[in-house]
């Protein structure tokens, strides 16, 4: 047997997938199916033979499915169109004792007759089928319908009434009313009305026929119903929905007194945070039909509500407690206001975290100058401050604020005593709170105590000498005082200190002291000219800030030192020579911060940007050539960036400052870093080595 080869392997430029093959074959399939062929039939002899074929297709199917309605409902309106109404009543009939329950059938059964005009046949199916099945809705509407139609009115009541003594939904009642509206009978209308509220006694059933009579125009029956359901219905089935209509019912009849008085009655029995929509309703009412103080007792009412709703949800939401006392404070009693701050005091935050304290001490607060400034009760409001003193855990936190303001109240009562007492009790607890020490300065400052004063910057400083803003406000202290020695002597103490949180700034107020000061004695040339320790001659001015400069230079360089020296020694020193010493002397060392011998590029840059502008301001046209010729030539250059774990995050952009005097310098540069980068490779391989050794 032999095979045939593929010579061609290549795959096709068409592929094909099973899926598109089993398609186009189904496709196929419907596209060769022959149309079923029309049978004409010639005679009545043909026509009797193909209705016994189809009744036997038929029979067959129910027997083989019987409880399948479908194939019943099918050949009964088989039977029905071929004019077989006497075997199409015998399908139903089956159908029906196979399944009485199939609502369906019944519909099916009863349309049947009523198309083909068998009126008594339908009525009997409607009668049958209402008696099996009283509770479907359904059955009713169509019996009562159908009778409504025929114009049989008397048949259709008849249906009606049967129907309600099911007592079925409000639907079918309101369906029975609006038959007789139709009717014209009114009278028969409102009897149903009233057998339908006798029956039901609901709220829809009152609200539905007051509704109605004010539609008929008898506002006395409705007004009637409304007072009836006040007397009937339960307080809970009530709810906001019957007082609403009521209170609406009486605004629309411009009875606005009644409507007020429904409105009031609803809210006394009710807690008003579980009616917020017949509150809504009122303050509406209110802004309508009003006065100014019935309007503002509305919103009043309304926004206490509110806020009440909230500390109910949340006990511990102190805008919250703080936003319903402050209301409280407007128009409530001095009683009624400090049980508010009670109730609210009393929830105290579980954790002992300061920022969950934070909003709960203005409750204290609030309330002691409540009782202080409203009230006037003088030791109500210390035993406020005291309390909240008392529960504050200070071992954990504090807050400087509550014991600022219990001072301040002792200080009003002009007892200076108990309130130093209680700053010093607020020391002895949390000595490292830096404001209750500014606070308790500035209360002594005020009473022109000044050795106490000293006294606390002395305790501030022994108990925060790390802090250069203490050191800072007691130098300024001194020197309100014209007390420029101690100034001095606490600067130079300051700036000894082995730690410090900012010392940039400590150095800074200490220079823009003595710059103040040498601008001020800059009359007593005497003074100005005495030379300092160092042994500069007397004629250079400021020799107190060039000591202050050179001793800060000693521990650091920043480019921003050498900035302020150069201009300082221009502006207010010894003049622009002196400044050209410094500004070149800060460029050799700022260029020699790096050991590549590149320097540091942008300090370099802003130095020179700051002496090209002091040239210009004290120097000469000269001057500002000469280090305009240093200034670089800027561009921008490309770089890889790296992220906090020392991967690649991609290329950024960076300014690059190209320097004249380093384009000569750069290939001896490039020699030298070459011998180091081979000094450094030939020492680790010896270390290898040895440690193999």
């Amino acid at each position: 047997m032999s095979f045939a080869t593929v010579k061609n392997r290549a795959p096709a430029p068409i592929q094909i997938t099973a899926e598109q093959i089993l398609r186009e074959a189904r496709d196929r399939q419907l596209e060769t199916k022959l149309p079923e062929p029309k049978r004409t039939i010639t005679d009545a002899e043909e026509l009797k033979e193909v209705r016994i074929q189809k009744r036997k297709e038929f029979e067959d199917a129910i027997r083989r499915q019987r409880h399948v309605m479908g194939m019943w409902l099918k050949y009964a309106k088989w039977e029905a169109e071929n004019q077989e109404f006497e075997r199409a009543r015998s399908v139903y009939e089956r159908a029906v004792d196979v399944d009485y329950k199939n609502v369906g059938l019944w519909l099916r059964y009863a349309t049947m007759e009523m198309e083909n005009g068998f009126v008594n046949f339908a009525r009997n199916v409607w009668d049958r089928a209402v008696s099996l099945l009283p509770r479907v809705d359904q059955l009713w509407y169509k019996y009562a319908y159908m009778e409504e139609m025929l114009g049989n009115a008397a048949g259709a009541r008849q249906i009606f009434q049967r129907w309600m003594e099911w007592e079925p939904e409000d639907n079918a009642w309101l369906s029975f009313i609006k038959f007789e509206e139709r009717q014209g009978d009114i009278a028969r209308a409102r009897e149903v009305f009233e057998r339908y509220v006798d029956i039901s006694s609901s709220l829809r059933a009152f609200l539905k026929f007051a509704k109605w009579e004010e539609m008929q125009g008898q506002l006395v029956y409705a007004r009637q119903l409304y007072e009836r359901g006040m007397e009937e219905l339960a307080e809970e089935e009530k709810g906001e929905r019957f007082y609403i209509a009521f209170a609406d019912f009486e605004e629309r009849c411009r009875e606005h007194e009644r409507a007020r008085a429904i409105y009031k009655l609803a809210l006394d029995k009710r807690d008003r945070t579980d009616v917020p929509e017949l509150y809504d309703a009122f303050v509406a009412f209110e802004k309508k039909y009003g006065s100014r103080k019935a309007m503002e007792d509305a919103v009043f009412e309304r926004r206490q509500v509110h806020y009440q709703e909230k500390v109910k949800e949340n006990a511990h939401d102190f805008d919250a407690w703080l936003d319903l006392i402050r209301l409280k404070e407007q128009r409530g009693a001095p009683a009624e206001v400090r049980a508010a701050y009670e109730e609210a005091v009393q929830n105290v935050p579980p954790v002992r975290e300061k920022r969950f304290w934070r909003r709960y001490i203005y409750l204290w607060i609030n309330y002691a100058l409540y009782e202080e400034l409203q009230v006037g009760d003088i030791d109500r409001a210390r035993e406020v401050y005291a309390a909240s003193l008392r529960l504050v855990p200070h071992g954990d936190f504090t807050f400087a604020k509550l014991w600022l303001l219990a001072a301040k109240f002792e200080i009003r009562q002009r007892d200076v005593s108990r309130a130093r007492k209680i700053l010093g009790q607020a020391l002895g607890l949390c000595p490292m709170k830096e404001k209750l020490y500014k606070g308790y300065v500035e209360l002594e400052l005020l009473l022109g105590e000044v050795d106490r004063c000293r006294t606390l910057y002395t305790k501030y400083l022994e108990a925060l000498p790390h802090v250069c803003n203490a050191w800072i406000r007691f130098a300024q202290f001194e020197r309100s005082l014209e007390e420029l020695e101690r100034t001095r002597a606490i600067y130079e103490l300051a700036v000894k200190q082995p730690l410090l949180d900012m010392p940039e700034v400590l150095w800074k107020a200490y220079i823009d002291f003595e710059i103040e000061e040498l601008e001020k004695d800059s009359a007593d040339a005497a003074k100005t000219a005495a030379a300092d320790e160092t042994g500069e001659p007397s004629s250079m001015p400021g020799h107190r800030v060039r000591r202050l400069f050179e001793r800060l230079l000693e521990r650091a360089t920043h480019v921003k030192i050498w900035i302020a020296y150069a201009n300082f020694e221009a502006s207010k020193g010894a003049g622009i020579e002196m400044a050209r010493g410094i500004w070149d002397r800060g460029y050799r060392v700022i260029k020699e911060l790096n050991e590549d011998g590149e320097g540091a590029k942008l300090p370099r840059y802003l130095l020179l940007q700051a002496w090209r502008e002091c040239e210009r301001s004290f120097g000469d046209a000269e001057g500002v050539q000469r280090v305009q010729k240093r200034l670089p030539e800027r561009k921008k250059r490309q770089r890889m960036a790296y992220d906090a774990d020392g991967n690649e995050a991609g290329m950024e952009e960076y300014m690059d400052y190209s320097f004249p005097e380093d384009v000569t310098v750069k290939p001896n540069l490039k020699l030298l870093q070459r011998a180091r980068n081979w000094a450094a490779k030939k020492r680790k391989v010896e270390t290898e080595e040895q440690n193999l050794e």
